[in-house]
């Protein structure tokens, strides 16, 4: 999710294109849920889950999307719901961690023995890289920006449209090859939890951190067709898992409906 949210807070920093923000939120979850879990239930053939979605991640998921719903319903998106989402953001991370000492009571000692024998062998390699990193992902999302802005004058349409459909399209990318990965090694719930957790996340931070930075326009042409299909298509994720079972023709079906709300978004344009 990390470039969801490094885009978002570019876009709010060059003031003219704030409107990217709430389209890359809306973009991700649509495409997240429609073409990645789509292609993991048609790849993996028949998904059975271990973990039970519905006791947490699942109304999690579904009460941030709400949440999302109602806050920008009205067109503005206000700085006290941006510091909102963070604190969504915080608890949903705090869940996740007590979840993980729950599950392995000896996580955090061996966490500590672990932490002091790479203190012991401490390089420069692993910050450095750390540093680079995160200054391509600046740059990459700056030109990211730039680009949108040319493309919108180009194509003569608003640059929330390409936020919710390339740029997410885009941007979804890294959780599509990790999940395929996952599914290849085996590890199919890591796919799944992958979506939903990477969705819970774009909808806290990529759009309460960029909040607490600067305003954020909300585009009327947004609420028409992108905000209803990113409630309905969650929901839509929430009757697929809730049996903990996932199906070729349930990956199908969101397949379809995944074109069905890109093909309905670019004939608004």
């Amino acid at each position: 999710s990390l470039p969801e949210l490094v885009t978002s807070i570019v876009a709010v920093l060059s003031e003219k294109s704030s409107s990217i923000v709430p389209g890359n939120v809306m973009g991700s979850h649509i495409t997240n849920i429609g073409l990645v879990l789509g292609v993991i239930a048609f790849t993996a053939k028949n998904i059975k889950l271990e973990f039970d979605v519905m006791k947490v991640d699942g109304p999690m998921m579904i009460g941030a999307t709400f949440l999302f719903y109602l806050c920008i319903n009205d067109g503005n998106f206000t700085f006290f719901e941006g510091v909102m989402f963070c604190l969504g953001l915080v608890s949903y991370l705090a869940y996740i961690l007590s979840l993980r000492d729950v599950e392995n009571p000896d996580s955090l000692s061996l966490e500590i023995e672990v932490e002091e024998d790479e203190k012991s062998k401490f390089t420069w390699k692993e910050p450095l890289i750390l540093v680079v990193s995160g200054v391509v992902i600046y740059f990459s999302a700056d030109y990211n920006i730039q680009s949108i802005q040319n493309l919108a004058n180009i194509l003569n349409i608003g640059e929330e449209f390409i936020a919710v459909t390339a740029v997410a399209l885009g941007t979804s990318l890294p959780e599509l090859v990790v999940s395929l990965v996952a599914i290849r090694t085996g590890n199919v719930e890591m796919a799944v939890g992958n979506v939903i957790g990477s969705n819970i996340f774009n909808i806290f931070a990529v759009m309460g951190i960029p909040r607490l930075i600067g305003p954020i326009e909300v585009p009327e042409t947004l609420l028409q067709i992108s905000l209803p299909s990113m409630l309905f298509i969650s929901l839509l994720c929430l009757f697929v898992v809730m049996d903990r079972k996932v199906n070729r023709w349930e990956g199908l079906l969101l397949l379809l409906f995944y074109a069905a709300i890109v093909g309905g978004i670019i004939n608004q344009m």
